[in-house]
């Protein structure tokens, strides 16, 4: 009988001992984060009026982190050919899969008058230079982090009637 205790006491033992190094490599990827890479793939639009429109902006984002991500908010700022077009918010919850992209679409809302000349290269062109700037909220493993958004180039432009 004492002998069969000691063989239990010694499993129990190495589940501990298991346990405590699964949990420090989880631990350890935790505190190795590295930020989500968001790039700006396509601009969708999506109505047009007398006063204004509507855009999908359409993002790539890639978790390079062993663990997932969830985002509670993003944020950006966007200017098309060198104009402001506004501000765009997802306060929703986004779930970011390890090692892996995401497909991410924002609607943004603009009007005529504040975008004024782009509106023309809105129109004509089937891409326009593009920055956006801002952050996206993140809940990792060891708590809430703010990761702030930069990016420029040139994205395609899907028109709402070819």
């Amino acid at each position: 009988m004492l002998a069969v205790m000691g063989k239990q006491a010694r499993s129990i033992v190495a589940l501990g001992v298991l346990v405590s190094v699964a949990s420090c490599a989880t631990l350890r990827n935790a505190l190795a984060f590295e930020e989500p890479q968001i790039q700006l793939q396509e601009i969708n639009v999506t109505g047009m009026g007398l006063s204004g429109g509507t855009l999908d902006l359409v993002f790539d984002v890639y978790n390079p982190n062993q663990y997932r991500l969830r985002s509670t908010r993003l944020e950006v700022g966007l200017e098309l050919a060198r104009t402001d077009f506004g501000e765009a918010l997802i306060d929703k919850p986004l779930d970011l899969s390890p090692q892996n992209h995401s497909r991410v679409v924002m609607p943004v809302r603009f009007t005529w008058a504040g975008v004024g000349a782009a509106a023309r290269s809105l129109l004509q062109s089937q891409e326009l230079p593009y920055q956006i700037t801002g952050a996206v909220i993140l809940d990792t493993p060891i708590g809430e982090r703010r990761v702030q958004l930069q990016n420029a180039g040139k994205v395609p432009l899907r028109k709402l009637i070819p």
